[in-house]
């Protein structure tokens, strides 16, 4: 069954050909089950076509190949790395990551992508925990990793003198016919943001198990109508290396800037005419309130790693048109809810109908599954995890419920839900509320301690610039669309919401 998924997958991205599927499957006879045999495959595909733009080069798929291949060779020789070592990297998005991804894939050895906005205690706290055989990172870190403990080999991404990726491979000659075989080890993504200390979400190094979101994408997202992408999401989030990996494949044009800013953002799509962008929703409320015109070329808007906000869904359709698309997975799980742009047009607040492949429940507290309509907690399988098959349901940590059509809704977070005088009351919800209120831009709500209800709701707003409203014009308001028990016992009024690296809300910085 999983042989014809493939061949549907090779169809639709019309690579469903003699040449093609015998040069796919001799590329993984030659290099193993690898992301190297994926790159070569590319390479040979595409040539000269562009891969990868970044600030300080432009790689063709036969670069990228090339000089993906030699790094590997090098860390072989230089670092010893085989299958069975670890290997953290710690980069931001820039053509020496890429490399480094494919080059370790194919050593053998388990990659981690690493949070670079991780503090100081938590990137000890990390170092101390993972015996890394190797770590790879951005020379703006050096002087955290040297107060760390760690004492293994190391190798910046880029520098002029000590040993880097790009002075390896300046160095480094390696004839193209040389290459061995070997199955990748595990990629690993950290998970956690930046405010705890992180889980491993594990995946495992096979092509078939990826077909289903695979296939999802090309099916709903058309991405094969399209041929340049911007990565604006972080590549060691699971998002990110998703979209690198799938647009690699199909040999399409991937840009991508080392940090995130919404003016050089705008800059880059008007630049090259990007048609898709992947984002977390507020780098696309900073691009469309830095400069919408720039934005025009865009035909395909993924965003995901947080909620839609129902007025910058309004917002995008207005001035971009229907091009905005929400994506909902997990790092453990992978890609498993999409919601197209008709389907926010339907309602704003889905994230959408499952993708083929994914098995989704809706579980309550004595994890049986809830009648259609109620609230319980999303819980996964699917083929792509790392989760060993005596415990492959994979709870997600979200709350959220089916209405009958199929679609999906997100309720918050089983951690954040609080119980208020015997009744759940779920923050989200009141957000969503507070939301549609013209005066307010952003909005979080937190559970805090209550003497006579056990628990009660915090609400931090932040409001549109020049709005004015009080405490108590905003409570009478609520008052008509909340529940009693959902009105917030406190309401505090703030300049600007803090949020994760990757654009998530941080509440916990806000308690």
């Amino acid at each position: 069954m999983r042989i014809y998924k493939l061949f549907y997958v090779l169809y639709k991205i019309k690579l469903f050909s003699p040449v093609a599927i015998f040069r796919l499957f001799s590329n993984i006879n030659k290099y193993g089950v690898n992301l190297m045999a994926l790159l070569s495959f590319s390479a040979k595909t595409y040539g000269d076509s562009v891969a990868l733009v970044d600030e300080q080069e432009v790689l063709t798929y036969h670069q990228l190949f090339i000089q993906s291949k030699q790094l590997s060779l090098a860390m072989r020789e230089n670092f010893e790395l085989i299958k069975g070592k670890k290997v953290g990297i710690l980069c931001r998005n820039h053509a020496s990551l890429v490399k480094a991804i494919y080059a370790v894939s194919y050593t053998g050895a388990d990659l981690y992508l690493l949070n670079t906005e991780l503090s100081k205690e938590q990137l000890h706290h990390l170092l101390d925990h993972r015996d890394f055989d190797l770590l790879i990172y951005d020379h703006e870190l050096s002087l955290i990793i040297e107060q760390s403990t760690y004492k293994k080999a190391k190798l910046l991404s880029y520098d002029g003198v000590y040993p880097a990726i790009n002075n390896l491979l300046a160095t480094t000659e390696y004839g193209q016919k040389q290459h061995y075989r070997t199955s990748s080890g595990k990629l690993v993504i950290l998970t956690g943001g930046t405010t705890g200390n992180a889980k491993e979400a594990m995946h495992k190094p096979s092509l078939f198990n990826y077909l289903d979101p695979f296939a999802a994408l090309v099916s709903r997202l058309k991405i094969i109508n399209y041929n340049i992408v911007y990565i604006a999401t972080p590549i060691f989030h699971g998002y990110g290396i998703a979209i690198l990996l799938l647009f690699g494949a199909i040999g399409k044009k991937v840009v991508i800037q080392c940090r995130f800013n919404a003016e050089k953002a705008c800059e880059l799509i008007r630049e090259h005419q990007v048609q898709v962008v992947s984002v977390v929703p507020l780098m696309l409320h900073k691009m469309l309130m830095t400069n919408s015109v720039a934005l025009k070329s865009l035909t395909c808007i993924a965003s995901g790693s947080a909620e839609l906000n129902p007025k910058l869904i309004e917002a995008t359709l207005s001035q971009l048109g229907n091009v905005l698309y929400n994506l909902y997975g997990t790092s453990e799980a992978g890609l498993t809810v999409i919601a197209q742009p008709d389907d926010l047009r339907i309602s704003p607040r889905t994230i959408g109908r499952k993708i083929e492949g994914v098995q989704l429940k809706i579980l309550d507290e004595h994890e049986m599954e809830v009648a259609v309509g109620s609230i319980g907690q999303l819980c996964i399988r699917n083929k792509y995890n790392g989760k060993s098959r005596t415990k492959a349901w994979i709870e997600t940590g979200d709350l959220g419920y089916r209405d009958e059509q199929g679609y999906y809704y997100l309720s918050g977070r089983v951690d954040n839900m609080i119980v208020s005088a015997g009744e759940n009351v779920y923050p989200l919800e009141v957000e969503q509320v507070l939301l549609s209120n013209v005066n307010i831009e952003a909005v979080a709500v937190v559970g805090v301690s209550d003497e006579q209800f056990g628990q009660r709701l915090k609400a931090y707003v932040q409001l549109v610039p020049h709005a004015a409203i009080t405490t108590e014009e905003l409570l009478v308001w609520l008052r008509s669309r909340l529940a009693r028990y959902q009105i917030p016992k406190e309401i505090t009024f703030v300049d600007e919401m803090p949020y994760t690296a990757i654009g998530k809300l941080d509440r916990k910085l806000l308690k």
